[in-house]
């Protein structure tokens, strides 16, 4: 009988002890899973990292030079004014001095058209404000309304950016 008594003792002891290892065995297993999630999440959250800086080295390539050019284009608009006057009337010398003024604005709009830059195209299209902005408005009746009638300043664009709107004058027909 004390043998039937030591068994039943062992196998209540047994029990205690399984019922222990299981327990400590379900808290390693939600453990495991914790630690398994939040590598997970840590991984996600360092390649989204990557990603975003990535993205931001190559936005800051992409418009490195934008706040040269955007001084630049002063100079651009000065040249264009410049050249602009007839010169079919003009000395000799100052024929020859307007003429190099002509190389040096078409040799600066080729160096600017090679780093990426672009003339938004206003005059005769239609008007877009993501591109232009409207100083002043006329009223045509040979044109629609929201026609680019005149461009008071060029506007350009560096590498699919906007730098500079162009400042436009509107047709806006008034029905009266």
């Amino acid at each position: 009988m004390e043998n039937n008594n030591e068994k039943v003792k062992n196998a209540k002891h047994s029990k205690k002890e399984n019922k222990k290892h299981n327990e400590e065995l379900e808290k390693i297993k939600n453990d495991y899973a914790l630690l398994n999630e939040k590598l997970l999440r840590v991984t996600a959250e360092m390649q989204n990292m990557r990603k975003r800086y990535e993205d931001e080295i190559s936005r800051i390539y992409k418009y490195d030079g934008e706040s040269f050019i955007k001084k630049s284009l002063v100079i651009l608009d000065n040249f264009e004014r410049a050249i602009s006057m007839d010169d079919d009337n003009l000395e000799d010398e100052v024929s020859k001095f307007l003429n190099g003024f002509k190389l040096i604005y078409n040799d600066f709009k080729k160096i600017l058209d090679e780093a990426g830059v672009k003339e938004i195209d206003a005059l005769d299209n239609k008007f877009d404000p993501n591109t232009m902005e409207a100083v002043l408005t006329e009223s045509d009746k040979e044109k629609e309304t929201g026609i680019v009638t005149s461009v008071m300043q060029k506007g350009y664009i560096y590498n699919d950016k906007v730098i500079r709107p162009a400042m436009v004058k509107v047709n806006e027909i008034i029905n009266e």
